[in-house]
């Protein structure tokens, strides 16, 4: 591995760093602008979004110090929400992601989070179970993934070096979950609130989106159930909700975020009535006290770019449905966040890829550019490269 030490970017920006810069001086006055959610003050807007890359250990799973780098470059957000982290063995879908329900998870990933606090910053663990977007490689006792009904998803797992007819092989066929198997999920969920605590995050986003597990008992084309978990969208919306309760158990509510994609994501799975469902689930998260809604638009790196301006519009009624801070997400240039922000149509919006190649946006945000691009062939396992070692704009301003 590269000595990481002597990376352009390798100094994290701190938030401190960040607020020299006058935000009313900027062209997105809005977007750096402080917000208060909860009970936790954030210092702008400039959400970093979930990025999955990975990069952990092999068989256990584990955050390694590359990681504590990688995230505190990143510290300068106003919120940075964790890689997607499974939260069991069930929960995994893809090689290389990161847990979240071990003790040794737990140690390690605390390392995360106190580099992102030494660095000013705040972080959530995304709690995630992919549901039937698996394979049996990563399954207990080479089971059949979990679903909430019999389920064959499009497309392939990402099995990386697991398999010889690897890196992708097609999914199995879904199982659909019984009443037991529902009961011991909630308790999984319940658990990896309880590691998260522990790891030192500053609180959870509950992922309910992009196609996967809590996403497959939402969506109509996925659930064919016949009990109180499937039929109408209140009985769909059941399990998300009684997941939120269970990990208030362990967390407050005001440090429980959820997120929501009305469309997209892998498996090919929709909603015959995208605009119906989504705005029902987020007037439930919002009865449930979430602190905030983190909502993905239409877009072309979900799979559906098709309809943005009917997302748009989506966005904007599932905003009005639900009460606390909420989270845009989906290829905006800061110039429209800032907009949305402004309209109030958005209280915060996150970035993906342009966090990934810029550690220091919000500063960059603020400079009006320039931006790095990001390399789309490291995205996805590996090492440094392509990680940790995007420039920051300190370092290309001091060399010029």
């Amino acid at each position: 591995m590269p000595n990481i030490h002597n990376s352009p970017s390798s100094q994290p920006e701190t938030s401190e760093t960040i607020n020299e810069t006058n935000s009313e001086k900027s062209a997105f006055p809005s977007l750096l602008a402080p917000l208060n959610m909860g009970n936790i003050q954030l210092n702008n807007r400039v959400f970093m979004a979930p990025l999955t890359r990975s990069r952990s250990t092999p068989g256990e799973n584990l955050q390694t110090p590359l990681h504590a780098l990688y995230y505190a470059q990143r510290a300068s957000a106003g919120l940075i929400i964790s890689e997607a982290t499974q939260i069991s063995p069930q929960g995994q879908g893809y090689a290389w992601t990161p847990g979240i329900f071990t003790d040794e998870q737990v140690s390690h990933w605390k390392v995360v989070t106190d580099a992102v606090h030494n660095a000013g910053g705040r972080i959530f663990c995304q709690l995630w179970h992919v549901g039937a977007i698996s394979h049996q490689v990563f399954q207990p006792h080479d089971a059949r993934p979990f679903s909430s009904s019999e389920f064959q998803p499009e497309g392939e797992a990402f099995v990386g070096d697991l398999l010889p007819n690897g890196p992708t092989v097609p999914h199995p066929k879904a199982q659909a979950m019984t009443l037991e198997d529902i009961d011991n999920l909630k308790r999984d969920y319940r658990h990896a609130a309880k590691c998260a605590k522990e790891a030192g995050f500053d609180g959870v986003e509950l992922h309910a989106a992009n196609g996967y597990l809590l996403d497959q008992f939402i969506r109509s084309s996925v659930n064919k159930r016949d009990d109180q978990y499937g039929g109408s969208v209140e009985n769909r919306l059941r399990l998300l909700e009684e997941v939120i309760d269970v990990i208030a158990q362990e967390i407050p509510r005001n440090n429980i975020g959820v997120r929501l994609s009305p469309t997209g994501g892998p498996g090919g799975s929709y909603d015959d009535d995208p605009e119906g469902t989504y705005v029902a689930a987020a007037k439930a998260v919002s009865g449930k006290g979430a602190v905030y809604l983190h909502v993905v638009r239409p877009n072309n790196h979900t799979g559906d770019g098709s309809g943005i301006e009917k997302g748009n519009q989506l966005l904007k009624d599932m905003r009005a449905a639900f009460s606390g801070v909420f989270i845009a997400n989906g290829e905006f240039s800061p110039q429209e966040a800032n907009t949305w922000i402004e309209n109030n149509d958005a209280d915060a919006v996150a970035f993906g890829r342009s966090f990934l190649a810029n550690p220091d946006l919000p500063a960059r945000i603020a400079n009006d550019g320039p931006y790095n691009e990001p390399n789309e062939e490291t995205f996805y396992g590996g090492g440094s490269e392509g990680y940790v070692d995007y420039p920051s704009l300190n370092f290309i301003q001091s060399a010029m």
